[in-house]
């Protein structure tokens, strides 16, 4: 029994070199949620779903001016979030494909990738973790609000990475997936790119 933690990113876009503006965790009791000023536009529709907006270097959220720090602040609490737990498992919805690699570009940056692979056991991806545990239930779609609305009732505000992360405990409470299933979905950022093994 690994201490979890649940791990959510916004961005400025959804391609390879967009950029982080929001990251968020939570295990158990504890929560992290700390913005960054981009570094490039943000694009449209990620305006839209996101409601972030850059201007004259400050960050606003649904037109509130927000707290920023540095990328290197938020990767650095975030390692220490980490270490406090003491090597947990990550756990994220899509973060394999997506999260993950943008995490991977920014503790590169950082110089910060072994201390962060260091603090942690491994990361979980449920969306293929869901995908494996309710293929028999005829859903339409595996994204995490969906799952969210449909197997717990619940409408959230999706796109804000602490709501995502507060959603995405609840949601892995409810599939309880058994010791196996979490170890067949594992990964570390150097195994990112292997096909996972699921039968």
């Amino acid at each position: 029994q690994h201490p979890l933690v649940f791990f959510d990113l916004e961005t400025t876009g959804l391609g390879q070199h967009c950029e982080i503006i929001q990251l968020a965790a939570v295990s158990g009791g504890h929560s992290l949620n700390l913005y960054v000023v981009p570094r490039c536009r943000i694009e449209r529709a990620a305006a839209r779903v996101t409601g972030f907006k850059v201007r004259g270097q400050r960050l606003y959220l649904d037109r509130r001016l927000v707290f920023t720090n540095s990328l290197r602040e938020v990767v650095v609490s975030f390692i220490a979030f980490l270490q406090m737990l003491g090597r947990p498992l990550v756990v994220g919805h899509n973060i394999r494909h997506f999260d993950c690699p943008l995490l991977a570009r920014a503790l590169d940056e950082l110089d910060l990738r072994a201390q962060f692979e260091g603090s942690v056991l491994g990361c979980v991806d449920t969306l293929p973790l869901a995908r494996e545990l309710l293929r028999d239930r005829g859903l339409q779609s595996f994204g995490q609000e969906n799952l969210v609305r449909e197997l717990l009732g619940i409408n959230y505000k999706a796109h804000d990475a602490l709501e995502d992360v507060r959603a995405l405990k609840t949601l892995f409470g409810f599939l309880q997936p058994t010791a196996e299933v979490v170890h067949r979905h594992m990964f570390t950022l150097d195994t990112l790119d292997s096909k996972p093994t699921v039968p």
